[in-house]
């Protein structure tokens, strides 16, 4: 009874410390990153949302005359179910060749997507500077963050966050609570935490993941457009491209700010017309929504040094290249989110789940190899 009792003092000394730091320090989101533990694929339950309108007609995708008869590996079905997948998607010349869903999940099934979100964003950026919003990748931050308008910060352009290299410490930490990632994910001020980073590298100078550097495009998206993203995203892409359901984009509170860096839900069917757009070279229906030239340099490798002194051939404008198919890009999400093109094969895959894989062949997740394999011959 004597040690259940000092075990009980000790825990309620811990709480009142924990809680005492999160106060006086103003991290009081640590109490929601605390109480839900980790991140989740359904984790826009517990956020607030804006909606993704969908189409007022929408366009379904029609099924292949081999749809779900195309040879299916057994290795790579044991592996995505090793790996916890709720959905795998493939769309082969405009039409779905093979879908396959786990856990009740199906074709219109929400899910959370994390960092694929990334590249939607990037699209965003260039729709606004088509439209004369943005004067182009060139123009810097500050024009439209003051908070980055003065010192070392004046220098960081939007090429830089595009390309990753903005120079900011943020700390790209996903299993710390006290980094800025926990902070941006469960906080309420989206807009302090990616400002309020200090410059250690000249920008364009190191290739360092940072989805501070994504959020910073969200700002200035919702700035340059006076709108939300979610709007944005809706008349630029999801009805355009003739979405079948409303998506839904978290925020950080109640008509605040989106965030840009994680958090786009939908499901398989409908993001596979993120990679159809890109598949398109940033067109819709013959329209260009993007110019050809940020289209491209979007699924350019940025070579810019990263933190192994390598030119990195594996990142354009927050799309992912693929070093050994050049040609072939994807969007990825922490949790094994992705969509991926193959634009030899005119070919769209789409994988949501709980898990991904640590392994990686040449900065490619073991999985995307997989799917990347597949696709190749399909």
């Amino acid at each position: 009874m004597r040690i259940l009792k000092w075990l009980f003092i000790v825990l309620i000394v811990v709480v009142g410390a924990f809680s005492a730091y999160a106060v006086l320090f103003d991290q009081t989101y640590l109490f929601k990153a605390a109480y839900y533990n980790f991140s989740a694929i359904d984790d826009y339950t517990i956020f607030e949302n804006n909606k993704v309108a969908k189409a007022k007609e929408d366009k379904p995708w029609p099924l292949a005359t081999a749809y779900n008869k195309n040879a299916y590996p057994d290795s790579l079905n044991n592996l995505l179910e090793d790996l916890s997948t709720v959905g795998v998607l493939m769309i082969k010349n405009d039409s779905i060749l093979f879908e396959k869903y786990w856990e009740g999940y199906s074709d219109s099934s929400l899910s959370g997507s994390f960092s694929v979100a990334k590249s939607i964003t990037s699209i965003l950026i260039g729709a606004a500077i088509k439209e004369g919003k943005i004067k182009s990748v060139e123009q810097r931050v500050g024009d439209f963050i003051p908070a980055f308008a003065v010192g070392d910060k004046a220098e960081v352009k939007i090429k830089h966050l595009l390309t990753m290299s903005s120079g900011t410490n943020w700390n790209e930490s996903y299993w710390n609570p006290l980094a800025v990632t926990a902070e941006a994910y469960y906080g309420a001020d989206l807009m302090k935490t990616a400002t309020d980073v200090k410059m250690v590298d000249q920008p364009g100078s190191l290739h360092k993941y940072k989805s501070g550097d994504t959020q910073l495009l969200g700002l200035i998206l919702e700035k340059v457009t006076g709108k939300k993203l979610s709007e944005y995203a809706a008349e630029k892409l999801w009805q355009p491209l003739g979405a079948s359901n409303d998506a839904l984009w978290s925020t950080d509170g109640p008509n605040g700010n989106t965030k840009a860096f994680c958090c786009f839900n939908t499901n398989t069917r409908d993001f596979a017309r993120i990679g159809k757009f890109m598949l398109d070279s940033g067109k819709i229906n013959g329209v260009s929504v993007i110019d050809s030239a940020y289209w491209k340099q979007s699924i350019t490798a940025c070579n810019i040094k990263d933190a192994k002194g390598l030119a990195c051939n594996y990142y354009g404008y927050q799309w992912w290249l693929d070093p050994q198919h050049p040609e072939i890009f994807y969007a990825r999400g922490i949790l094994g989110q992705y969509i991926i093109a193959i634009p030899s094969k005119k070919i769209i895959i789409v994988r949501l789940a709980h898990k991904a894989s640590k392994e990686r062949v040449e900065t490619v997740p073991r999985e995307v190899r997989a799917l990347i394999n597949w696709g190749l011959n399909s």
